[in-house]
């Protein structure tokens, strides 16, 4: 039976992800996708999709705003994006989206299936049923507005959806996973992210199986009066709900001492200043960028080989690129850009049978995660001020404008 892995709150955030940095988070989320894949196979990649700790900071690393809704679309479009070129290669393949493009995923599949072999048909019918359930048979108050269906050359799938909840400007994530489904109504979930809402009618959990039987004798054939009788018994009686590994995503958009676990932000900043030179020796002669480039190589790698429980403070990885909208910091382009080359062409040579760079990136996450339980470093707040200040010389950039320009309104001009 398929796992529910938690839950998390994610306030709902409009707006859009300027051109700069969309490119950009294509870019590397394919490269960590790809990564991914050369390690841990592309089975890993579905089973990393479907955990909503893990999904959160692979946005945030991103350079997305790390605690909002708008993390699961921009995920979804980047990798939708970045994939596509690759998706013969990897046998990864990207359906659906947002609003329209949901719309378009029976289609997709069924495109796929006619070109690839699988039955395009079972998945457009799981993508339905996913929808469906999702949207009727848990009613917590949110409406589905996304869906992204992901599948791979052999039929095994993850999905992705979020609903909306206009009046408390709050969204829902779910999470689905292919393997070990047997029931698309009998906890069929791997994770459902978003908030509270007091009671919720969720009809796919496994102590609903009677109510479910109960049901359709109900519709079938005892007739409203018995319904209603019915009704009235049962009030007052529903058992609460199982509480779940809760995620609460804040409305704040600076990034807090409370928001990240500070023994980790500074086992990545020693491990970065131990490994560095060892691993990146050629890296760090680029002034100004090179070191710290290597905390931002450290973060990423942690996304592509951390367990499950280092996800539960997805701020942290917000540090490794800063925010679109300046939280915790300006996007420092030569950093994001530095940290794209590095891991391309690590790729490239992994595809050759040259592991030398990947195996690097790999000795980084290890050496951050020995060094975590005794490092010692700068305050969360003395770190960000120090990237804030450096921001103009890394090409510091948001959708307020280039950082240098705001600090200088008369280079502006």
């Amino acid at each position: 039976m398929a796992r529910r892995t938690g839950s998390a709150d994610l306030p709902l955030h409009g707006g859009r992800v300027p051109p700069w940095l969309a490119t950009r988070m294509s870019s590397l989320g394919a490269i960590i996708t790809e990564a991914i894949v050369h390690h841990y196979g592309r089975d890993e990649f579905l089973q990393r999709l479907s955990h909503p700790f893990w999904f959160q900071s692979f946005g945030a690393v991103m350079g997305m705003d790390w605690h909002s809704s708008g993390i699961t679309t921009s995920v979804i479009g980047a990798l939708k994006r970045g994939l596509g070129p690759l998706q013969e290669e990897l046998g990864i393949h990207v359906c659906g989206g947002r609003g329209q493009h949901s719309r378009k995923t029976p289609d997709e599949l069924r495109l796929l299936g006619e070109r690839i072999g699988f039955d395009g048909a079972r998945l457009t019918r799981a993508s339905r049923l996913v929808a469906k359930v999702d949207s009727a048979a848990v009613q917590d108050g949110f409406d589905l507005y996304l869906h992204g269906f992901f599948v791979t050359d052999d039929g095994k799938w993850t999905v992705v959806q979020q609903g909306m909840n206009g009046d408390k400007r709050q969204a829902r994530r779910y999470h689905w996973h292919s393997e070990n489904l047997a029931s698309f109504v009998d906890e069929p979930h791997t994770a459902i992210d978003g908030p509270a809402q007091g009671e919720i009618v969720n009809l796919t959990d496994k102590r609903a199986e009677m109510s479910r039987a109960a049901q359709l004798e109900l519709l079938t054939g005892l007739g409203p009066d018995r319904i209603v009788s019915e009704l009235e018994a049962l009030t007052g009686k529903t058992p609460a709900q199982a509480m779940l590994p809760h995620l609460v995503m804040p409305d704040h958009h600076d990034v807090r001492s409370t928001d990240v676990f500070s023994r980790r932000l500074h086992g990545t900043l020693a491990a970065a200043a131990e490994r560095g030179p060892v691993d990146f020796p050629e890296l760090l002669l680029t002034p100004g960028v090179g070191m710290r480039t290597v905390r931002s190589l450290a973060m990423v790698a942690e996304v592509v080989h951390g367990a499950p429980y280092r996800f539960r403070d997805p701020a942290r990885f917000s540090l490794a690129h800063g925010g679109k909208d300046r939280h915790p910091y300006p996007v420092p382009i030569k950093v994001y850009d530095e940290t794209i080359r590095v891991l391309k062409s690590a790729v490239q040579h992994a595809r050759l049978g040259r592991d030398e760079e990947m195996g690097a990136l790999q000795r980084l996450d290890d050496q951050a995660r020995r060094l975590e339980r005794t490092a010692q470093g700068p305050s969360l707040d003395s770190f960000i001020a120090t990237e804030r200040a450096a921001s103009p010389d890394l090409d510091g950039r948001s959708v307020f404008g280039w950082e240098r320009d705001l600090a200088d309104p008369k280079a502006a001009g």
